[in-house]
């Protein structure tokens, strides 16, 4: 039977949200084809009729994996907008967050298999860090009278050095909590980054390793 137009967007969609996931869980190369499409409710045969090479899948389920990490940092600013970054940091280092295989920050999950591909994945990661990068810039930037070009993200279109230096440690602490079997250690790089970055803004402390 013929798919309506309408139901094979849908089943777009819905492959890309599978593999967003699955791919977080087994890395790029982890996971084949059937087991993405079945994933989605689909078989293989609908795949090449929705992308052109599991390449595209890959930078297409990055993008979406970027943009629902984005929705949970400002999901989780918005509950705490006194003290956005805190709330994220509360967040963000948990361990409930660390262990989560399927949902957690693709930049851990895939960043080492992402710079392994091609330049569509590639492209993909690179816009959603510089999302990340653009909503932290807001909370840790100099005061609106300081034209350092080090650090403004606004007039030459760099990323703000203080919130690359954060988003690399918070990134890099998850990634070796989740390394290791000793939930103590897993627990003290979580701290640690926690302790180690909010001294650079202004905000109050957050409470690293609870689970949300």
């Amino acid at each position: 039977m013929r798919v309506s137009r309408v139901q094979a967007q849908e089943n777009r969609q819905a492959v890309i949200d599978a593999a967003s996931r699955l791919f977080r869980e087994h890395g790029f190369d982890g996971i084949g084809l059937k087991d993405l499409m079945a994933g989605a409710g689909l078989t293989q045969g609908a795949f090449y009729k929705q992308f052109e090479s599991k390449d595209d899948l890959a930078a297409q389920a990055s993008r979406r994996a970027l943009e629902s990490a984005l929705g949970r940092w400002s999901a989780a600013a918005g509950a705490n907008p006194e003290d956005p970054l805190s709330a994220v940091v509360e967040f963000y280092l948990s361990m409930g967050h660390c262990a989560e295989k399927t949902d957690g920050c693709p930049v851990v999950a895939l960043g080492s298999d992402a710079a392994r591909q091609g330049p569509d994945v590639k492209a993909s990661f690179e816009a959603g860090i510089k999302d990340y990068l653009d909503m932290m810039a807001g909370w840790v930037g100099k005061p609106a009278d300081d034209k350092s070009t080090d650090d403004k993200l606004a007039e030459g279109g760099e990323p703000d050095g203080k919130a690359m230096a954060i988003l690399s440690t918070m990134v890099g602490a998850v990634l070796l909590a989740r390394a290791v079997n000793d939930e103590q250690m897993s627990k003290r790089f979580l701290q640690a980054a926690a302790e180690s970055v909010l001294p650079q803004s202004s905000t109050g402390a957050a409470q690293p390793g609870r689970r949300q």
